[in-house]
């Protein structure tokens, strides 16, 4: 980590404003920049993919810094425009889940998150981990992909729900994808060149372990900065079981006693029949899908 890295101060919002966040950030915005002499503005995203889009021309106009207000789906987003560049991201947690922000502890009050950036004390940068796909659209995810099951969970969990319910809308999503009767799919996949072929309802590819609850972990052993993917197949399940993966969105790790585990730096999976795929928390599209761990590739401010 690098601690004092604060001397540049234009800083470019990126703003989701979709966020399931009630609170109003221009204010928190330009009370705090303005306060510490920093040179802002903002830009919004309209539709999917802006992200990393409008990081991407962050990056061309000369920013030092690129800052995130949204969700999990935003941050990846942005991350996925940043990615090769040496301009450091500010995550401002504005999203449902936040879970990045949680396993990098980040503060989920705006005024502290910005405080990172504004208060030189207060911070450092954390070099972490991205997966990198070959989707122009969706080039890199933070957290985990899914495919099969996790990612018909997501996909039930629309932005009305997510609004009004937060976290817990994940959990009614895989309480319908339980009521449309799983069934496992078969899983080939290409780890680091050698072939598996394996049956399971889900494959989890994750970068980190968090869920977004405090203390639970999907594994002890998956790690943000250890320049490995973490790849699981989780076999078929009983009722009680599925309701367990259900609640792993938020925590719940108990079933994956049930799973299959590697640690690889590429995966190539592809399924029969063809599975949804999500990243991140947004749906990503369909199978197969090739990842690979670009070790390092990120920096974050995070609290010191």
């Amino acid at each position: 980590m690098i601690k004092g890295y604060h001397l540049k101060k234009n800083v470019r919002v990126i703003l989701n404003p979709s966020s399931g966040s009630k609170d109003p950030p221009l204010r928190v915005f330009n009370q705090l920049f303005h306060q510490t002499g920093y040179d802002w503005d903002m830009v919004i995203t309209k539709q999917r993919c802006d992200g990393t889009i409008l990081a991407k021309k962050a990056i061309q106009d000369g920013v030092d810094i690129v800052a995130v207000y949204g969700g999990d789906g935003t941050v990846m987003e942005v991350a996925g425009g940043l990615y090769g560049s040496n301009i450091p991201l500010a995550i401002l947690p504005g999203g449902t889940g936040n879970v990045l922000s949680m396993e990098l502890g980040i503060p989920h009050k705006l005024e502290s998150a910005c405080a990172l950036i504004t208060q030189p004390e207060k911070s450092q940068l954390r070099a972490i981990d991205l997966g990198l796909t070959d989707d122009e659209k969706l080039p890199a995810f933070a957290l985990r992909a899914g495919v099969g099951l996790e990612a018909n969970m997501l996909e039930g969990a629309d932005r009305e729900l997510k609004d009004r319910y937060g976290i817990f809308a994940y959990i009614m999503g895989g309480i319908q994808a339980i009521r449309d009767e799983p069934r496992e799919a078969r899983y080939y996949l290409t780890l680091d060149g050698q072939s598996v072929e394996k049956s399971g309802l889900t494959c989890l590819i994750a970068n980190a372990g968090n869920f977004g609850v405090s203390g639970l972990t999907l594994d002890p052993r998956v790690k943000i900065d250890d320049g490995l993917l973490d790849v699981f197949v989780i076999r078929k399940m009983d009722l009680t079981g599925l309701f367990s993966l259900a609640a792993s969105v938020i925590g719940v790790n108990e079933e994956l006693d049930k799973a299959q585990h590697w640690q690889v730096r590429s995966v190539m999976i592809e399924t029969e029949p063809v599975q949804s795929t999500q990243a991140d928390g947004e749906m990503w599209g369909k199978s197969p899908v090739k990842i690979e761990v670009k070790p390092q590739a990120l920096q974050i401010y995070v609290p010191v």
